[in-house]
């Protein structure tokens, strides 16, 4: 997480008699490690959902600001990026329509500067045509990874349910073989086809097709997916748990070895810092704070209050100041002089304190949901 050199640094400054500037820079550390860049591609032809699926993963109601521009007609005439709210260096990039006669696939991966994009989503909302294979074989070519997403798939189901033999998962398994075998006809191999519904996330294969990406992801752009992930089910806050789980190890490992530093006030101010910068985020991912709730509320439309109300053992992000560590930290032993011991007790200290805060926060979460 940070390297034996960049603890030295900090020691050098420290020594100089500026604490302060020393914690600046650990908290500068601290908040480059979650900014790792992931680009998302989102393509397929004008009205297949593409913008609305950009918003969904973005956790805005099509309506919100910084939303992406939804219509009945294509509203996407360049790549346009759209940031996540909470982790700024995740961009979704709502490509053109791909659904023009003279449609070719090797010119438009140019055309959207094809390198720039980590995956590909190919979206359809009817059936997938030879525009969809021909740019997935492109996309193969290149050696980047794609994914077949056939959305509205709860209007598919709307017209069968009218049936008197209707079953639910036959009539999905039914969709899903039917794209399957379209795609082998175009000359697709072994197509994966996810089937999802933009408005209803929690359904379907939304959950799957998130699984499968972060399961193909390696290394921190997996880690910055899942956090990037929207909170539609209990499952998710689970699988964001336990990536922050992983990090607060090393948040109390860099802990202990400040700690072990001899220099007096310099091991507190550093765990202040530390606790202050993951706590604020551990409730930012999990959607505790302003922007998260207020978002949420206006897709369910429901008052924010009414979500705040069931939060009962976090505070939101906004209010993790100074103060409201130091309150905590009061009431364990904090070394303020460094020494071997010292160092062990702020690892326990800090480790302790942040698994405590995540498990608390986790909860809070899911009594929102």
């Amino acid at each position: 997480m940070i390297d034996k050199k960049e603890i030295e640094h900090l020691k050098a400054i420290a020594e100089t008699g500026n604490i302060t500037e020393a914690a600046a820079k650990l908290q500068e550390k601290l908040k480059s490690l979650d900014e790792t860049p992931l680009n998302i591609a989102i393509t397929g032809e004008s009205g297949s959902g593409k913008s609305s699926f950009v918003n969904v993963i973005l956790g805005l109601r099509d309506d919100a600001e910084g939303a992406a521009a939804t219509g009945v007609i294509e509203t996407t005439m360049e790549p346009k990026a759209y940031s996540h709210p909470t982790l700024p260096n995740v961009k979704l990039w709502d490509l053109p329509g791909i659904g023009k006669p003279d449609f070719q696939a090797d010119n438009y991966l140019k055309q959207v500067n094809f390198n720039s994009y980590d995956f590909f989503i190919i979206i359809a909302s009817q059936r997938f045509t030879s525009h969809h294979a021909s740019l997935a074989r492109e996309i193969h070519k290149m050696g980047k990874k794609f994914y077949y997403v056939h959305s509205h798939v709860d209007n598919d189901l709307k017209g069968e349910k009218r049936k008197s033999n209707f079953n639910k998962e036959r009539t999905l398994n039914q969709i899903r073989e039917n794209c399957i075998k379209n795609l082998r006809e175009l000359g697709e191999a072994s197509p994966r086809v996810f089937l999802i519904s933009n408005w209803e996330p929690a359904d379907y294969d939304f959950q799957l097709l998130q699984e499968t990406l972060a399961n193909e992801l390696n290394g921190e752009k997996r880690h910055v997916f899942i956090l990037a992930l929207p909170n539609i089910s209990a499952k998710i806050v689970e699988k964001k748990k336990a990536e922050l789980q992983e990090r607060i190890w090393e948040a109390a490992l860099v802990s202990c070895a400040i700690g072990a530093l001899p220099i007096p006030g310099f091991s507190l101010v550093c765990d202040v810092v530390i606790l202050m910068s993951r706590m604020s985020l551990f409730c930012k991912y999990l959607g505790l704070d302003e922007e998260s709730l207020t978002n949420l509320a206006r897709q369910v439309d429901k008052p924010v209050e009414e979500l705040k109300s069931v939060i009962q053992k976090s505070p939101l992000a906004s209010t993790i100041t100074k103060d409201f560590v130091m309150s905590l930290l009061s009431k364990y032993f904090v070394p303020v002089l460094g020494s071997l011991a010292g160092g062990a007790l702020s690892l326990g200290t800090t480790y302790y304190m942040l698994k405590s805060f995540l498990d608390d926060a986790a909860e809070d979460a899911k009594k929102v949901l």
